[in-house]
C-alpha cells in the first residue's frame, strides 16, 4: 500500500503550499506505480473549503469550484485508471460542520459530490467514509469520538473506523 495523500492538497488546482493538484499528481502517484492494482480516492474537501477561504495565499489560485467540476475531476481519474487496468474505489467526503471555514454552500457541494460517488456507478466500489464518521444526530458533523478537534479531520479513532470500513475484497 502506498499513501500519496497530501494534507491541504486539492483535486483541481495546485497551490504554493500544498503542491500540484491531484489531477496533475495522479499520473506519477498512481498510474506510474508498477504494481498498482487499486486506488482509493478521497478528494474534494479542500476544493470546497478553498471556495471560501484563503489561508495566507496557500490556496491561490482560488477559482470558485462547483460540484460538477469536482465530479468531472473524479471522472478523469477513473478513466485514466481504468485505461491502466487499475480499479478505483471512491470515498465519500467526510463531514466538516463546525470547522472554522464551514459554509452552508460548501455543505451543499459536499452532499452533491457524495451523492454522485454513492450512486453513479462510475467507481468500481465505494467506501462511505461520510456515513462511517458522521454524528447520527448531526450528520454534517464528525462524531465527537472520531474528531481530531478541528471538526474537519478525523482523529486516530476516526481513521481506525475508516480503515475498518474498507472492504478488503474490493482491493
Amino acid at each position: 500500500m502506498v499513501n500519496t495523500g497530501i494534507g491541504g492538497n486539492r483535486l483541481l488546482n495546485g497551490s504554493p503550499c500544498f503542491g500540484d493538484a491531484a489531477l496533475v499528481r495522479f499520473q506519477r502517484d498512481v498510474l506510474d506505480q508498477a504494481r498498482a492494482r487499486t486506488a482509493i480516492v478521497l478528494l474534494g474537501i479542500n476544493d470546497i473549503v478553498s471556495n471560501d477561504v484563503d489561508t495566507f495565499g496557500c490556496f491561490d489560485p482560488r477559482p470558485t469550484v462547483t460540484a460538477q467540476q469536482i465530479i468531472d475531476g473524479h471522472r478523469k481519474m477513473i478513466r485514466a485508471a481504468h485505461a491502466h487496468g487499475i480499479r478505483m474505489i471512491g470515498a465519500t467526503i467526510t463531514p466538516y460542520e463546525g470547522f472554522q471555514f464551514y459554509t452552508a454552500q460548501g455543505e451543499r457541494l459536499r452532499q452533491e459530490v457524495n451523492r454522485w460517488i454513492r450512486t453513479s456507478g462510475e467507481y468500481d466500489a465505494v467506501v462511505d467514509f461520510d456515513r462511517v464518521v458522521a454524528d447520527p444526530s448531526a450528520p454534517g458533523r464528525i462524531r465527537a469520538e472520531y474528531d481530531s478537534g478541528d471538526h474537519l479531520h478525523p482523529g486516530d479513532a476516526g481513521y481506525r473506523a475508516m480503515a475498518h470500513a474498507v472492504d478488503l475484497k474490493t482491493l
